[in-house]
């Protein structure tokens, strides 16, 4: 049975889809005016591998991620660039792309723009208006809280707590200090839309409103990102799309823990702030991906140079196995699984079912990944050279392995499985050259290998090759 922890209740809760075999789940994206930050990276890998979990389970999954391409942060860059606002957000959307497959990230079912969907904002806001959960003022367009009987239940604060922490200019055109922008008239050299409300653009909690029904229907399965979007953005969702559409939003709410940066809060202004590609050019993209699977996406978690040195080298472990099995498969001296063989793989099912309860308990990535690490422990017993492991032994192995290692996705972007065609002919140049017992050309090769990297291991099965 998997379980989620759902936001809303603050409880795990048994998943049911609203259809059967069938998931909905929306993800909030970026606001592309920047290179995404590790803060960013952690709801996208998440909930990536929530994404693929769900598929591996069998589940046809529809997952819609947005980016937002239209705001304040937008327009303000746009001036300090020198470009108009939609060739930052074309520019940093690029960007995204460029991190998030570097991180393994799956692009979504769809990935809708704010600007793509203008239409389904207006015609919203009008519905929200007619049934009186929305005014107009000065070309602004607001949301009034006040008449959400259940405004805070997302973030369990009553209205009179969330009032009491507002703050209200004397000449704020608002309502009540609770109030949130729908639509925000256009101010000199801003792009806007026409609207019946003059020109203007939309605020940014309705984009996500409006693409999610437009793109899973009125109620979907699973909405989740980052916990600082809990409130406002989050709570602002659930108040526009349940009175425009009279029905519950959201199923399940799922929300990932921090980040903070040397046990301190990560902040611009702090120094402390590292963008995904200035970590991935000190530690490689795979190296973010394992760091952030190996801890649970609820928990808090500290960004910090040894940890992602110990990530490395569990991901490299993980490599070493995945790459041994593909050599031993291939070159293995006897080729048929042994009788005793059998039994061992027969032991290694176990694991799957291990790492199948650790992720249907609200998708706990920190006990899998142990899971995986205990089976390659077992595997790496099962090949030892003394073992004399046959091809077939092999080939199960690396099978049952990456079964799993595919749900995380922790093995991509590595070594092709076609050797690399020079390093190939090099190896092949130098048994050439022992066997004609040309130890001097043996030698000479050898060294240009490891010049370029290239760590040689003599074995039983033939000679095995890494990247150092």
């Amino acid at each position: 049975m998997m379980k989620i922890y759902n936001s809303l209740t603050r409880e795990k809760e048994e998943f049911v889809p609203i259809e059967p075999g069938k998931v909905k789940m929306y993800a909030c994206g970026p606001t592309v005016y920047n290179y995404i930050h590790v803060g960013n990276a952690r709801p996208i890998i998440m909930f990536d591998v929530l994404r693929r979990y769900f598929e591996y389970r069998g589940y046809d999954v529809t997952f819609v991620q947005n980016f937002t391409d239209v705001d304040d942060k937008i327009i303000n860059r746009s001036n300090e660039e020198g470009i108009s606002s939609k060739e930052v957000a074309e520019k940093y959307i690029r960007e995204y792309y460029t991190d998030a497959h570097g991180l393994g990230v799956r692009d979504a079912s769809i990935h809708p723009k704010a600007t793509e969907n203008i239409d389904e904002i207006i015609e919203m806001v009008k519905t929200l208006i007619e049934k009186g959960y929305a005014y107009e003022a000065e070309g602004d367009v607001y949301y009034r809280t006040s008449k959400f009987k259940d405004y805070g239940k997302l973030s369990h604060q009553p209205m009179e707590d969330l009032l009491a922490g507002a703050r209200i200019d004397v000449a704020d055109i608002k309502e009540n200090p609770m109030d949130f922008a729908l639509w925000k008239a256009a101010k000199p050299g801003e792009p806007y839309w026409d609207s019946p409300w003059g020109k203007g653009r939309p605020g940014w909690h309705i984009e996500c409103s409006a693409m999610s029904v437009r793109y899973l229907g009125k109620t979907i399965d699973i909405h989740c990102g980052g916990q600082d979007l809990a409130f406002p953005h989050h709570e602002n969702e659930i108040a526009q799309s349940e009175a425009a559409n009279g029905c519950k939003f959201v199923n399940y709410w799922m929300h990932n823990g921090f980040i903070s940066i040397d046990n301190k809060k990560m902040s611009k202004s702090l120094g402390n702030f590292f963008t995904v590609r200035e970590a991935a050019e000190a530690y490689g993209y795979p190296t973010i991906r394992m760091f952030m699977l190996m801890s649970h996406y609820r928990s808090p978690l500290n960004y910090s140079g040894e940890a992602l040195m110990h990530a490395k080298a569990a991901l490299e472990r993980l490599n070493t196995a995945v790459e041994n099995l593909k050599f031993l498969s291939k070159n293995a001296v006897c080729k048929a699984i042994s009788e005793s063989e059998k039994e061992k793989l027969a032991g290694f099912a176990a694991y799957r079912e291990r790492f199948i309860q650790a992720m249907d308990d609200d998708f706990n990535t920190a006990d899998a990944v142990s899971v995986i690490f205990e089976l390659v422990r077992e595997i790496n017993g099962a090949m030892a050279v003394d073992a004399n492991p046959s091809g077939e032994m092999a080939e199960a192995s690396l099978r049952a392995l990456t079964e799993l290692v595919d749900v995380l996705g922790l093995i991509y972007g590595e070594k092709a499985d076609d050797i690399d065609s020079e390093v190939e002919a090099l190896i092949q140049a130098r048994q050439k050259a022992r066997s004609d017992k040309n130890w001097a050309e043996a030698d000479r090769i050898r060294d240009k290998l490891k010049s370029m990297g290239i760590i040689l291991e003599d074995t039983p099965q033939g000679v095995k090759w890494k990247r150092g």
